[in-house]
């Protein structure tokens, strides 16, 4: 589960905001907590009073009003009564309980998740102090609902992995198929939240590839969906986006690298294949004459976008121009055979080098006798017979 708060001026635009998505039945009014009634006796008028007689208690307070999101996993499966239940837990985990507050589930994406909607002026006109309260009790509150309802946890996940819709599985817009409004709103929001780029050509390039583009003209204003991506605020994100890519630049070269690596020849239409099953999408800009003159890269794991001259020189539209082909040869990783040597030749008797044993006779050396071919004879002195007595 992924929490978010956004503090706020207006109760009234968090509330307008939630009842519009009820009017257009892409959210329900799921809980109304100390608001003395039952939710269907209530309209927007006894709900808004409710919150103003609490905020003109301190005008001093500016920042009085708070818009929670708690968003779950996809494989989360969770009924509207646990709905309420995690809502209650949460607001009294955080030290609102004891607050009035509206719960609205969402249906505008494919994540289930809930809003809530509160003041953290209290009946005695005290402010109770939300700095920091995303961090420390907002963190603790999750985790612990985490484990007491066996949600999928948050911790160790890139939040926008939790969240977000993954690019390629993002409902592109048809329009007359699907209903047009929200599939615009669900596809820039997403790329307005998640996204890094830094031109309106970038921004596009991102946008196109779910059927959406941004212009200054029809069919819809930016500022009537309910993130208001007006011009002056994409621009905006362009100077924060640069630093924000920076860690992703050297990941989409070593991708591009390797797609080269593999081949001695390869084509354009190859070349784009070999990026998309690394979830990156290589977008050739050319003129009417069929110049091309700019690429630009969408690595969708990283939600980063560059231009091939910001990647290098070397990953300008021309210099990828030049490395294409006509054909696609892989390279071949085997190297060729080498001889196998022999020491035996054709033309000679194999050669041995094991001396043969010399001829010996056994039974002799184990008598302790040398034998006559073994020993050289060595010269005996002749007796003189002595005269005398003999037997």
């Amino acid at each position: 589960m992924v929490t978010r708060i956004i503090s706020g001026q207006s109760i009234r635009g968090l509330l307008n905001y939630n009842e519009n998505k009820v009017a257009e039945q892409q959210a329900t009014l799921i809980l109304a907590s100390r608001f003395g009634t039952d939710i269907d006796q209530l309209d927007f008028r006894s709900k808004l009073n409710r919150f103003e007689n609490l905020t003109i208690l301190n005008d001093r307070v500016k920042t009085n009003a708070l818009h929670i999101m708690l968003n779950f996993d996809r494989d989360d499966k969770v009924d509207t009564a646990t709905f309420q239940q995690i809502a209650n837990n949460y607001m009294e985990g955080i030290g609102f309980d004891d607050q009035p507050y509206l719960v609205y589930q969402h249906k505008d994406v494919s994540h289930p998740h809930i809003h809530i909607v509160t003041t953290n002026i209290k009946p005695d006109g005290k402010r109770i102090d939300i700095h920091g309260i995303g961090r420390t009790l907002s963190e603790i509150a999750r985790k612990e609902l985490e484990t007491e309802f066996n949600l999928i946890k948050a911790e160790g996940r890139n939040k926008s992995e939790v969240l977000s819709i993954k690019p390629i599985d993002l409902e592109k817009v048809i329009y007359g198929k699907t209903p047009t409004k929200r599939a615009i709103y669900n596809v820039v929001s997403e790329v307005m939240r998640s996204y890094k780029f830094t031109s309106l050509a970038e921004y596009n390039a991102i946008l196109q590839q779910f059927n959406v583009i941004a212009d200054r003209g029809i069919p819809f204003k930016a500022s009537a969906l309910a993130t208001k991506p007006t011009l002056d605020r994409v621009e905006k994100k362009f100077e924060r986006n640069k630093e924000k890519r920076k860690p992703y630049k050297d990941n989409i070269k070593e991708c591009i690298d390797s797609v080269f690596g593999k081949y001695d020849s390869i084509t354009k239409s190859t070349f784009i294949k070999e990026l998309q099953k690394q979830q990156i999408v290589v977008l050739f800009r050319q003129n009417e004459q069929g110049f091309v003159y700019g690429a630009t890269f969408i690595d969708h794991r990283t939600k980063s976008v560059f231009n091939g001259s910001d990647l290098d020189k070397a990953y300008a539209a021309k210099a990828l121009t030049k490395r294409f082909g006509t054909t696609d040869k892989a390279k071949s990783y085997l190297k060729p055979a080498r001889p196998q040597k022999t020491y035996l030749d054709k033309d000679k008797p194999a050669k041995t080098y094991l001396e043969p044993l010399a001829p010996t006779n056994f039974l002799k050396d184990l008598m302790g006798k040398s034998s006559p071919d073994s020993a050289p004879m060595l010269p005996t002195k002749k007796k003189k017979r002595r005269k005398g007595l003999s037997i």
